[in-house]
């Protein structure tokens, strides 16, 4: 008798442990939930680990670089968050134009830039990167481009308005697309539109 009453205790204290386990787990996953629910959108663009989460596309690298200006532009962002979102858009730039724009330089500019759209009552409305079947891409001098075209819908005082930028990346010795360099769709003439 004693044997069964033992394995009895053992099964029940097992099982007891097993429910305060599982009840432990969900109320940690719950808090965890919860915090990622409570984290701003500059927060959360921020956590994105470039490291070990780099975008694997043209499209994708564009589109994670248009939430970082979403955030300039759109959120209220302390004057460090600026800074930060200005080093993780740096991650994704070619090392040509890092090296083009120093760090000092280019966050002041930043900030001078962010404030002005501000100033101005300026919001992007909306963002469109290209669909993957519209990023043309080529090799040119022994590197891989890929060029995409993104529609932006700006609004001023109220005043919606339409502009295209065409953005050139070009792939790193790590096989990860960085931006070369953009400028409006106007200034890009029709040949390297269509290449």
């Amino acid at each position: 008798m004693k044997k069964s009453t033992t394995r009895v205790t053992i099964i029940i204290l097992i099982g007891i442990i097993g429910i305060v386990s599982y009840y432990t787990y969900l109320s940690n996953r719950s808090k965890e939930e919860q915090q990622e629910a409570t984290l701003s959108a500059v927060q959360l663009v921020l956590s994105k680990d470039l490291e070990k989460d780099y975008p694997p596309t043209p499209r994708e690298v564009i589109k994670y670089y248009n939430e970082i200006l979403d955030c300039f532009y759109n959120e209220e962002a302390t004057k460090e968050e600026i800074e930060d979102l200005g080093n993780k858009a740096r991650e994704l730039y070619d090392d040509e134009l890092v090296a083009n724009n120093e760090l000092g330089t280019y966050q002041m500019a930043l900030r001078s830039e962010v404030e002005d759209f501000k100033k101005n009552n300026r919001k992007i409305l909306r963002f469109a990167p290209a669909s993957s079947i519209n990023v043309e891409e080529f090799t040119e001098d022994g590197y891989s481009f890929a060029r995409i075209l993104c529609g932006y819908t700006i609004t001023e005082d109220g005043v919606n308005f339409s502009s295209d930028q065409v953005y050139l990346l070009r792939k790193d010795a790590n096989k990860r697309w960085k931006i070369y360099g953009w400028k409006p769709s106007s200034e890009v003439n029709p040949e390297q539109k269509e290449q």
